[in-house]
């Protein structure tokens, strides 16, 4: 199989940049298109500003498309488009993925638009990769990541969720400026440290997905707060289980944890899905690739980089209670290559619209 002919729905956009980024070298998908708003629509793609740390990669020539384009799908099908990621606004995603996947294209979302809509896999690939099983097979595929505060939560629960029995989970975040995109990294005073902590409505979707993606029911408390850090979320968990169990049974559980085989040959795919630290160090273990820490990788060559998810002390509170932090970085594993993980496992699957 040959690259797919690929579009990025977003122009300018922190996740949406991130996701250019990984397209410039990658083995499956060519960056072939770019949808942007009306203010950069038209614009070629190399004068629109960069503004992620590492320098504008080669991108192709191309000029953005516009989103509100009635001709869109008529242009992106022209070019041979076949898969679309999404790092659109929700308000502007729905009904732009809706559209494109009618049309035949593959949308793999990094919106909010469409999660945990009926018929939408919403997918954690190294928990719940079963669930993308129907993506595509009515000739209508479109699936979505989860939030990005999720993922550090969701990892290594989910390895204790399949070896125990858990009643309860609590969870207090420390979230990047990057989770809310440029706006708070090219600002000074956010910088400064004065920039709000509260996150509204982050909670709630933390715990709506969390349990979606585990198909659980126990109880989930959330405190989601913003921190002055430019990139990478932490989180700090509790968990309870139903029965006694022991420290060396939880690290066992965790330690049992990874992708499927099959998915570890996904270029974005970590070497392991966790990476296991005596103590978690936010700037040095921002980029671990499942085995290593790297200190200055280019996103454009190591798509693994900033993809493990980074277990920190685990330690039992009491004979059926467990705590431990865990830490990602929220731009990658959390966005556009948790988004572009997805994609990657359909075209193994072999359920990718068939090439024109």
């Amino acid at each position: 199989m040959g690259r797919h002919h690929t579009a990025v729905l977003g122009a300018s956009g922190l996740v949406a940049q991130r996701m250019q980024q990984r397209l410039v070298n990658h083995p499956w998908f060519r960056l072939s298109a770019v949808v942007g708003s009306k203010r950069t629509a038209g614009a070629s793609l190399d004068s629109i500003p960069w503004g992620l740390e590492q320098n504008r990669p080669q991108l192709p020539h191309l000029k953005v498309l516009d989103a509100e384009d009635d001709n869109l799908i008529a242009h992106l099908k022209q070019k041979g488009i076949t898969v679309a990621f999404s790092c659109v606004p929700a308000e502007v995603a729905d009904p732009l993925e809706r559209n494109l996947a009618l049309a035949g294209i593959a949308v793999f979302s990094n919106s909010s638009a469409f999660r945990r809509c009926d018929g939408v896999p919403l997918v954690i690939s190294d928990i719940n990769p079963q669930h993308l099983a129907d993506f595509g097979s009515d000739g209508y595929g479109l699936a979505c990541a989860t939030n990005c505060t999720l993922i550090p939560l969701a990892v290594p629960t989910a390895a204790l969720h399949h070896a125990f029995s858990i009643t309860n989970v609590r969870m207090r975040s420390e979230q990047a400026l990057s989770g809310a995109g440029y706006g708070l990294l090219q600002s000074q005073s956010a910088l400064d440290g004065d920039h709000p902590s509260e996150i509204p409505g982050e909670a709630e979707k933390t715990t709506a997905e969390l349990l979606h993606v585990l198909s659980a029911g126990f109880e989930v408390e959330v405190e989601c707060r913003r921190v002055t850090r430019m990139n990478g979320h932490q989180i700090f968990a509790q968990v309870t289980f139903a029965e006694p169990v022991t420290l060396s049974e939880v690290n066992a559980a965790l330690d049992a944890h990874n992708f499927t085989q099959a998915l570890l040959d996904c270029p974005s795919a970590p070497l392991r899905s966790m990476q296991r630290v005596a103590s978690i160090d936010p700037e040095a273990h921002l980029w671990g690739n499942g085995e290593h820490f790297l200190s200055d990788p280019d996103p454009t060559h190591d798509l693994k980089a900033g993809m493990s998810v980074v277990v920190g002390p685990v330690r039992m509170v009491d004979s059926t209670t467990v705590e431990f932090s865990a830490y990602s970085h929220n731009t990658i594993r959390g966005a556009a290559g948790g988004t572009m993980l997805l994609a990657e496992q359909a075209y193994i699957e072999q359920r990718l619209p068939k090439q024109q």
